[in-house]
């Protein structure tokens, strides 16, 4: 056995040696992002195991999706106030204070330079002496009358005399640049503050999307509602499909957009959004969802992107509102549960039933297959394709009871036969 394991591990040793001899240059496969990896086609990805899809809007709205390797970084300065506003909360606050507190300090220093250098700190007891401000006596004084100067409080303790044009220069300096501090900053803050992001929690998406029949015909649905009084102004709605595809050519696009018509031809896409409503999308050639079936749906990599755009009534500004559906959340043969009803002089919203849903007789087939179907039959437009389904499996169980009774009727003449036989 000794011998066996020494004489493997030569070999193993000299198939290592040949392969370096062999390939001397190792051959780096193209580098793609991770996200095109983990959203390769079947047919060339080497992963064949189920894995969870990955959201690319998540369902509190949040884009799940990170810049790296950003080189450019001098761009985001070039732009420095929306910078600013895009920053976190305690990142604004702390450079809030430090620009104030450094723009004092800055011109406290230069303030006491001026009394430093024109020997204002040796005649300080000298009455006959006319200093560049009066009563600034050392670093702590000229950096409380650089607070005074920029923030126009005046105490009137400190005062710059009439013999310092330097110290003159200065003032308007500071006041000038305080001005414009105050300016930008100020107007940061208020900015930051009055964003309509937390207007955008109040608008509220099922957790959920269906599939069902709507007026004979295959469709989408998703129901969005506004928790406030105020409303949202100009509302719309619009949807995406993400789902990666390759090209005829060969070419793999990861996370293709494409567009999902909710109404915008016939104008259902522009939102009256005083109480929930349901946002529907009809299965037809155009749309992405033409050729999936209920069994189908659960093997497709996709997600649903929602957008709800709209001014908010109290400021007027715009606000957006996203979310999305993957397939696990997309609902076959269900339908939502009606929240509006109406009551003594109004119409109450139940928000409790806003997410539910409840079961409903819908086709498995695709809406293809039953455009399909209904060709062949040759149904009236007019018709439900559920319905003549319905037709078709009555017609198919009388067919089965007919043959069941003829069966019997022939089995019981031939045993009538056999006992007069015998007879």
């Amino acid at each position: 056995n000794t011998v066996q394991s020494i004489t493997d591990t030569n070999v193993l040793e000299g198939d290592s040696m040949d392969q370096d001899v062999e390939s001397p240059v190792a051959i780096h496969q193209p580098k793609l992002p991770k996200q095109a990896r983990d959203d390769l086609p079947r047919h060339i990805s080497r992963d064949r195991t189920k894995r969870k899809i990955q959201r690319y809007v998540r369902k509190d709205g949040k884009c799940n999706v990170h810049h790296g390797n950003v080189r450019e970084t001098y761009r985001y300065l070039t732009d420095i106030f929306t910078t600013l506003v895009d920053l976190k909360w305690r990142f604004n606050l702390l450079i809030f204070v430090m620009v104030y507190t450094v723009t004092w300090l800055f011109f406290g220093m230069i303030w006491w330079l001026i009394a430093y250098i024109r020997g204002d700190m040796d005649h300080i007891e000298d009455p006959s002496w006319t200093p560049c401000v009066t009563n600034l006596n050392g670093f702590v004084s000229a950096f409380l009358f650089s607070i005074e100067t920029e923030t126009t409080i005046g105490y009137g303790y400190r005062v710059i005399t009439d013999k310092c044009p330097e110290g003159i220069i200065l003032l308007l300096i500071q006041s000038v640049l305080g001005s414009i501090v105050n300016a930008f900053m100020v107007g940061c803050m208020f900015v930051k503050i009055s964003q309509p992001k937390k207007r955008a929690e109040t608008l509220v998406f099922s957790t959920h999307a269906v599939i069902s029949m709507r007026d004979g015909k295959l469709c989408l649905m998703f129901r969005v509602g506004d928790l406030r009084n105020s409303h949202i102004v100009e509302a719309s709605i619009r949807a995406k499909l993400i789902k990666s595809k390759q090209t005829s050519e060969g070419e793999f696009i990861p996370l293709n957009q494409t567009d999902i018509n909710v109404g915008y031809y016939t104008g259902d896409d522009r939102l009256f959004l005083v109480s929930p409503l349901i946002i529907s999308h009809e299965i037809n050639q155009q749309s992405p969802f033409w050729e999936i079936s209920k069994a189908q749906l659960p093997k497709e990599e996709l997600e649903i992107v929602v957008i709800l755009e709209g001014m908010v009534e109290a400021t007027g500004m715009t606000c957006q509102a996203r979310s999305s559906y993957i397939t696990s959340e997309i609902l076959w043969g269900y339908r939502f549960t009606p929240v509006l009803t109406l009551e003594d002089g109004f119409y109450e919203v139940d928000y409790n039933s806003f997410h539910e849903t409840y079961e409903t007789s819908t086709p498995s087939l695709s809406a293809k297959e039953l455009a399909e179907l209904a060709s062949r039959a040759e149904l009236p437009l007019s018709w439900s394709v559920s319905s003549k389904l319905n037709q078709h499996a009555e017609l198919e169980t009388e067919e089965e009871e007919k043959n069941l009774e003829e069966q019997t009727e022939r089995n019981g003449d031939v045993a009538n036969l056999e006992n007069e036989s015998k007879v």
